[in-house]
């Protein structure tokens, strides 16, 4: 069995997950492109990439392909990951926003731990009834973990005392050495497969929305794309918030910057309160 993967069929592989999944692999990623799938070829039987290529490609490898652009999607996150945002969402975004319940999208959930740093904080401030959090991800694989809400302890660094006694439970017995985000924080979170480069349909507009560590593996015109999806669904004088090292720098919005990473719309003028009610 060949698990070396030829240029060509590493050039493939970045340009099937750069049309499914906005995600563009720089030319020196092959190592991590074999470490995630060398155990698919092994266990399918495959002799090679090209072999694999063949199986994703054909008509029976719809299931294989999604699988694919899941092993190969960056899902790195721990709970409060970059806390200065989490303290300008307590702090600026609730009390400055008039709608209730507040919404907020989560739009690159991983395996959880973002949304579940949001709901605490918003359970915190506005009780369990007052806000609504959408998370989604094109990852289903991550979507499953994120709704079991297991995670080992070593994850929680940077979670405050409070909020692990108020919001998770800690595991005993073959539980030792995890916890469990608790059953009243879960129900709260609506986890949802989407993928960036389509609009998300069905949900309304959300005041606060999550996109943090994505656009830096985009190109320019997908990020502009993503962009334009996301502020689709962006009320008058909501919050986008990007991860510490992204910038909009370069694409077309209607968004000013109020502190690095973080951007808000214009609010609303009366004509469009007028559209609205009429």
């Amino acid at each position: 069995m060949n698990l070396e993967i030829s240029p060509d069929s590493f050039r493939k592989i970045r340009d099937l997950l750069h049309e499914q999944a906005g995600i563009l692999l720089g030319d020196g990623k092959t190592v991590l492109v074999t470490g995630r799938l060398w155990r698919r070829l092994q266990i399918l039987g495959c002799k090679s990439y090209e072999d694999y290529l063949a199986l994703i490609n054909s008509p029976t490898g719809r299931e294989e392909r999604a699988l694919m652009i899941d092993l190969l999607t960056t899902n790195e996150t721990y709970f409060f990951r970059e806390p200065a945002h989490f303290k300008q969402l307590r702090e600026q975004m609730i009390p400055r926003c008039s709608y209730r319940p507040l919404r907020v999208w989560c739009a690159a959930s991983s395996s959880g731990e973002e949304p579940y740093s949001l709901a605490m904080t918003l359970a915190d401030s506005l009780g369990m009834n007052g806000w609504e959090l959408l998370a989604t991800d094109i990852s289903r694989r991550v979507l499953d973990q994120a709704r079991e809400g297991i995670y080992r302890m070593e994850r929680l660094e940077h979670m405050p005392q409070q909020y692990l006694r108020d919001y998770c439970l800690r595991g005993v017995g073959d539980m030792a050495g995890r916890m469990v985000i608790s059953p009243k924080l879960r129900q709260k979170v609506k986890f949802a497969q989407h993928n960036l480069l389509n609009p998300l349909v069905g949900e309304g507009q959300f005041d606060v929305i999550f996109l943090r560590n994505v656009l830096i593996y985009f190109d320019q015109n997908t990020k502009q794309r993503v962009l334009d999806h996301l502020l689709q669904k962006l009320r008058p004088g909501g919050w986008l918030v990007l991860g510490h090292c992204e910038t909009l720098s370069g694409l077309n919005s209607s968004l000013t910057l109020q502190r690095p990473s973080v951007y808000r719309a214009p609010e609303a003028t009366k004509s469009h309160l007028l559209r609205v009610t009429a």
